[in-house]
């Protein structure tokens, strides 16, 4: 019954603008809190109030392709093998 932790890898995290269909199990809706530039990719932080904060790893492309930006609305999900 305690809260603990959970690691995951932000490259295993991926972003969607519509609640996403198929192999995903764990899929949160959130909000875009924070992008910023690491390299040639982006760390994403997006916030949930039922589920977990997570941080995505995406590209500059992918980014640009789902119009994100702080305050967008989007569905995390990570596969249930990570």
């Amino acid at each position: 019954g305690t809260a603990v932790p959970a690691v995951i890898a932000p490259e295993a995290v991926a972003l969607h603008r519509r609640r996403p269909h198929g192999s995903p199990r764990n899929v949160w809706p959130g909000t875009v809190r924070e992008i910023t530039a690491v390299g040639s990719r982006l760390r994403v932080l997006v916030t949930s109030a039922n589920g977990p904060d997570l941080v995505a790893e995406i590209t500059t492309e992918a980014a640009a392709e789902l119009r994100l930006a702080d305050g967008a609305e989007v569905f995390t999900s990570v596969k249930a093998t990570e």
